[in-house]
Order: structure tokens, then C-alpha cells, then sequence
């Protein structure tokens, strides 16, 4: 579900001519050193290939078209070894289509005292060409990543990995296509937006498909696959019977599973990366997909209910960051005010993702009340506690917004027996009330993705690659 095993990132060191070739030899010697380093300390989540010295605006302007037009490549990463002159980076930067990391960093780590003299001045300038170059990029107005600190350490290295999860991301998001089966849910305002203006902005494709297209391949789905994916869940999930027939217990599941292989094999053979679906338009279905889009979501597929298809895309994109890892769907629940006890209770009437999981799932058949439907099988487990970030898409016609909380996750206090869905407390950071109304003042949807492993650094980030506004509600 995951292909991104295959990006890299490219390294351009910054010089000039100035200072003679023998100086020119030794920034690049010092940057493959840098490089290699790099790729040997296991931080980093790609590799990264040194590419050249750029010494001119000619062979800038070159290697940046050519990072356009190679797939492989997710990002530039700038060090400026010497002075650089801005100029030659003006053509080459503004051509530039893939996101941008320049890194303020130094070859040597301490001055040295005992050694120094202009020769290492010249040769040595990061502190002077970091200004030069990052004068260059503001005045282009770019949305530019600078991580700044020796190349050596881990923090900086960790910060490095974490922008290019993102930038794999961004390159990653013109690929999401999600498939929305029948339409969204009615007379609901913020789950609607421009489909047209998200495709433009994100590459997002979103497709609408008749509920008949996705029972025919449900229906298509043969026995055998199925008997063979209901023994793998015996194995791998504890199977609650409950007040079920043994007979119910195994019909509903194995209709769960059907419905599983119809979306798999639908959203396979189409390219869909993402989907949503709605209560409401459940037709020549015999149960709300609920286990069946809980797997799914465990492969690293988006989702949202509702017909909620930027929830969906956001939920994909997230889940590319932090390689699907603690990244969910989620939905805003019900309360508990009461003082020192303030949480969220997250949930949703079937589909959580079980990667936020901190027990054993509990395959359980139970009745809907929406739907109008037979009682469909999902997952019932208990959520996550941690540190956590909560965030959200919306439309307001003119723009989209993109707004997060940090939030810390909780475990519910005691059992909730008559309540047999995955469950996730949370609370935002800054206190209940002040982040509740935080992200009520800005129109907040009650449809979320809540990830353990990404962060609102990394949500700023993504969004200054697309050009969106982000706003963090503890700003």
C-alpha cells in the first residue's frame, strides 16, 4: 500500500569560483563526507545523493529542472559552503516544483583556535553564505524549510528525517485519488468543499461512484477468499460471540470481509488510495462497511465516513508521513467536563483504525442504529495514551484551512461496557476549554486525524509546501 521505499533526496552545495579550485575540491570533498555521514547514521528515512557544487547560475538553473522532471527525487537539500552568490540562485530556485530544505550547517563543528587563518575564512563561510542564500529565498517569497545546527547531530538529523517525511508527502498527495461511494451525507455543511479547487491545490483526485459499482465487486468476492482472511483474524484479533448465534457472529463477520475484498479489489484495480462512504446510501449492501474499513485504514488506505472525502485524502496523507504509523480517523464525540478529569472522547459508530490500538481488538457484532441495516462486525479496543496532534481540513469558499492541536492521549478512566467501539480520549494541551474554543472560533469540522507519530511542525510544514494556511489553535 505504501511505495515510497524509492525516493531520495538531492544535495547542492553552494560555492563560487572566488577562492580558487583547490577550495572548490575541498567543499566537495567536505559535502560527500557530509553526505555520507548522513546516509551511514540510520536517521534518516531516505537516502541523499550529493549532486554538484553550484558555482553558477547555469548549472543552478540545470540540476533544479532536472529534479522536476525525476520522480525520484522528493527534494533539494542546500548547504552553502563558501559565499554564494544569491543571484545565481534567482532562475534555478524560482523553477524549482519540489520542496526545499536549506541547511545551515558547518563542516567542522568547533572554531579552530589554534589553526584558523583566512585560507579556512574563505573556505569556511556557512555563517556568511547562509545569509546570502536565506536573503535570496525570502525575497522569492519561497516556502523553504531551514533546519540550522552541525550535520553530526542527532536532533538535527531527526529534524532532517521529519521534513522529508513530509516532502515525500507532498509528492506523495498528487498521486491520492479517493473513491467516494455515493455522495455525501445530507444536509451537512462542513464535511462539503471544492473538489475542483482540491485537486488543483493538493492533487487530490475524488471520484464519485454509484453504491451499485462498489456491491458488484463485493459480490464478486469469492468464498475462498474469504474462509482463508476469517482464519487469519481468528489469529490475529480474540472473536467475542457475545449474545450472537455462533451462525450470526460468523455471517456478519465474513460479510465484513467480503465487503473488505469489494473495496480492496475495487480500489486496486481503479488506483484509489482513499475512500468514503455514507450511512445514508447503503444500497444492495447488507451492512455499513465497519470491520471491512477498519482493515483497510490498518493498510495504510485514507478514510472517512460521511462522504467526507478531504477527512479521507488528510487521513492518506497523514498516514504517509508517519508511514502508518498511530494515524487515524477520528471523529469528536461527547465530553467529560467535569474539573481535573477535561477529555474528548473520540470515536466513531464503527471505523477506527486499529493502529492506535493498546490492547488486543475484539472482533464484536452488535446493532447500528443508523443505517437501517443487519448488525455489522467491527473492531472494539481501547485507544492510546501520549503525545498526540489532532487536525482537520476545512472549505470556507475562499480558501482551505488546515488547524491542529497538540493534544494528550488518554485512556478512559473506567470500562464502558455498553459501548462496544473503539474508544480514544484526548485532551488538547492548552486545556479543554481554551482549545475547544480555539477550534470552534475557526469552524473546526468534528472530523479529524489524530496521529501519535506526526507532529504540528510537520503539519506547518506540509502546508507551507502547498501554499495553505495552517493554523495551530495554541498560537
Amino acid at each position: 500500500m505504501f511505495n515510497t521505499e524509492n525516493y531520495k533526496f538531492w544535495f547542492i552545495t553552494g560555492s563560487q569560483f572566488l577562492y580558487g579550485p583547490e577550495v572548490l575540491d575541498k567543499v566537495e570533498a567536505d559535502a560527500k563526507d557530509i553526505v555520507d555521514k548522513l546516509n551511514e547514521s540510520g536517521n534518516l528515512p531516505y537516502p541523499v545523493e550529493f549532486k554538484l557544487v553550484a558555482t553558477t547560475s547555469e548549472n543552478i538553473a540545470d540540476v533544479m529542472k532536472e529534479a522536476n522532471y525525476d520522480d525520484s527525487v522528493a527534494g533539494v537539500i542546500t548547504w552553502m559552503h563558501t559565499f554564494s552568490p544569491a543571484k545565481n540562485w534567482i532562475r534555478g530556485t524560482q523553477l524549482l516544483q519540489k520542496p526545499l530544505l536549506h541547511f545551515a550547517t558547518q563542516y567542522l563543528e568547533e572554531l579552530p583556535y589554534d589553526d584558523i587563518d583566512f585560507d579556512y575564512m574563505n573556505a569556511n563561510q556557512s555563517a556568511h553564505g547562509d545569509r546570502e542564500y536565506a536573503f535570496i529565498n525570502a525575497r522569492l517569497q519561497l516556502n523553504n524549510k531551514i533546519v540550522y545546527g552541525h550535520w553530526a547531530d542527532k536532533d538535527v538529523q531527526d529534524k532532517i528525517g521529519k521534513w522529508m517525511d513530509v516532502a515525500v508527502a507532498y509528492n506523495e498527495s498528487f498521486k491520492i485519488k479517493v473513491a467516494a461511494f455515493a455522495d455525501k451525507m445530507r444536509n451537512v455543511a462542513v464535511t462539503d468543499g471544492d473538489k475542483i479547487e482540491a485537486q488543483i491545490k493538493f492533487g487530490w483526485r475524488v471520484d464519485y461512484w454509484a453504491m451499485g459499482d462498489l456491491v458488484e465487486a463485493v459480490n464478486a468476492v469469492s468464498d475462498e477468499d474469504i474462509d482463508a482472511k476469517y482464519e487469519e483474524l481468528q489469529k490475529e484479533y480474540d472473536f467475542v460471540v457475545g449474545d450472537n448465534t455462533p451462525e450470526k457472529f460468523e455471517h456478519s463477520v465474513k460479510y465484513q470481509i467480503r465487503e473488505y475484498f469489494g473495496l480492496k479489489h475495487f480500489m486496486d484495480e481503479h488506483g484509489y488510495t482513499a475512500f468514503t462512504d455514507n450511512f445514508e446510501d447503503l444500497y444492495g449492501l447488507e451492512q455499513l462497511p465497519g470491520l471491512a474499513s477498519q482493515l483497510l485504514m490498518a493498510e495504510g488506505y485514507g478514510f472517512a465516513g460521511e462522504g467526507d472525502w478531504k477527512t479521507a485524502a488528510l487521513d492518506r496523507l497523514m498516514k504517509i508521513i508517519s508511514h502508518n504509523k498511530h494515524t487515524v480517523f477520528m471523529e469528536d464525540y461527547t465530553l467529560d467536563l467535569r474539573k481535573g478529569h477535561e477529555a474528548i472522547l473520540g470515536s466513531h459508530m464503527l471505523e477506527v483504525d486499529p493502529t492506535i490500538a493498546s490492547d488486543k481488538p475484539r472482533v464484536e457484532v452488535h446493532p447500528l442504529d443508523i443505517g437501517d441495516k443487519a448488525d455489522p462486525a467491527r473492531l472494539v479496543f481501547t485507544g492510546m495514551e501520549g503525545d498526540a496532534v489532532d487536525a482537520t481540513l476545512a472549505d470556507y469558499g475562499d480558501e482551505f484551512k488546515l488547524m491542529s492541536y497538540d493534544v494528550t492521549g488518554n485512556k478512559p478512566e473506567a470500562e464502558m461496557p455498553h459501548l462496544p467501539v473503539a474508544k480514544q480520549l484526548w485532551t488538547p494541551k492548552q486545556g479543554l476549554r481554551d482549545g475547544s474554543v480555539g477550534w470552534l472560533t475557526l469552524g473546526g469540522g468534528h472530523h479529524t486525524v489524530l496521529s501519535f507519530d506526526v507532529d504540528s511542525e510537520q503539519l506547518s510544514d506540509l502546508s507551507k509546501m502547498f501554499g495553505l494556511t495552517y493554523v495551530d489553535i495554541k498560537d
